[in-house]
């Protein structure tokens, strides 16, 4: 008789891994040079989902090193001298602001960073990703992100912008990089994360959006492509599945009519009360089963190797699958054991939520920049 365990996460085996990488990694990351803050962001997030503690001389010794990332232009680069450049400035915001000290916050040199963002705006509402650089809805996302975190918005900074993200809804229903391109997860769950961030998701065809991201769950792996006919892959448990409480928010923000029976019928919607829009236990058990290695790390599909980038998105998709929140109400779905558990994290910012709030407190307080000459006469 065959006898099969229930899925076990490799707790103890990930913290090890993850830790290790806070101090020291081998020289295969020398192609991600450019990519030094997002290291300290995936691994970072990856423990604040396991709930395991990082020291605080550790911390503060990413503090200054991300400060030797930031540029004086303002924004941050992917390493020390470098060009300053959206992604790694939302990955360097977004560290800074899971340590959640004052020293990192004093990192952050907002009146500069405005500056940054203005800098990269273009007329129509999108943005480079540096100066000089592409255009995609990545960095849209990105300027939000660390705008709303920080404080920094200003009446001139995203107008325009969210017009531009509609029009990066194609007729599959999801988003491509920019207009005109193929449906894609990772661009897809930016645009409508800036779009929530922005109260303008309404401006969204919902409905287009959720039929085109319920059939990428794949129906006999448990996980998600991130494109139509492609191969599952780990990283889309974030990407794709983040996406159902984006879409749940936005569809709740209607005004329900009637509930029945633990759903809110709001329209010709009808949205549950206590899970999101796909099948939250398929999603843990392909991660469970198939993209851990038994040393630590997690990884796209079996066969593949592991590393941080794959290890934070599966961690932060496991998660979105083991939590559902609205409003007041949260249900737990944990597969396995009770030690499976991991904290929950927020969907639009995949910080988790204590963090997101003591930001929160800590910026608002401060008044927003005036944006400056210089930006003005850049953007």
């Amino acid at each position: 008789m065959l006898v099969f365990s229930r899925p076990t996460l490799l707790r103890e085996q990930h913290c090890v891994y993850l830790k290790k990488g806070l101090k020291n990694i081998s020289g295969a990351y020398e192609c991600l040079d450019a990519s030094r803050p997002w290291l300290c962001y995936w691994i970072l997030h990856s423990l604040e989902l396991l709930d395991e503690p990082v020291s605080a001389s550790i911390c503060s010794d990413v503090c200054k090193f991300l400060a030797r990332c930031q540029s004086p232009t303002g924004g941050f680069a992917g390493g020390p001298g470098q060009q300053a450049h959206l992604a790694p400035t939302y990955a360097a915001v977004s560290a800074l602001c899971i340590i959640g000290t004052q020293e990192a916050y004093n990192v952050i040199d907002r009146e500069k960073l405005l500056d940054f963002l203005f800098s990269v705006k273009q007329s129509d509402g999108s943005f480079v990703m540096h100066v000089g650089g592409e255009v995609d809805i990545r960095s849209a996302y990105c300027a939000v992100s660390v705008a709303s975190l920080t404080n920094i918005i200003t009446p001139k900074l995203f107008d325009q912008t969210p017009n531009w993200i509609v029009s990066c809804q194609n007729w599959e229903g999801g988003l491509g990089g920019v207009p005109g391109l193929e449906a894609h997860g990772g661009y897809t769950f930016c645009g409508t994360a800036a779009m929530v961030i922005l109260r303008k998701e309404h401006m969204l065809n919902l409905k287009s959006l959720l039929r085109w991201v319920a059939y990428r769950q794949m129906r006999f792996e448990g996980g998600f492509q991130g494109r139509c006919n492609k191969l599952v892959d780990g990283c889309y448990s974030f990407w794709q599945a983040g996406l159902l409480p984006l879409l749940h928010l936005a569809l709740f923000r209607e005004v329900p009519i009637w509930t029945l029976r633990g759903t809110v019928v709001s329209g010709d919607r009808t949205l549950s009360t206590s899970s999101w829009m796909f099948e939250q236990q398929a999603l843990q058990e392909y991660i469970l089963l198939c993209c851990q290695n038994p040393d630590g790390g997690l990884l796209d599909k079996p066969g593949k190797s592991r590393d941080f980038y794959h290890t934070c998105y599966c961690l932060s998709g496991l998660s979105i699958a083991q939590h559902f929140k609205n409003g007041d109400v949260h249900h737990e779905l944990i597969l396995g054991k009770e030690e499976n558990r991991l904290a929950p994290t927020n969907p639009v910012y995949n910080i988790c939520p204590e963090k997101i709030t003591q930001a929160l407190v800590h910026f608002n307080q401060l008044p927003v920049p005036l944006q400056s000459e210089v930006a003005t006469s850049v953007s």
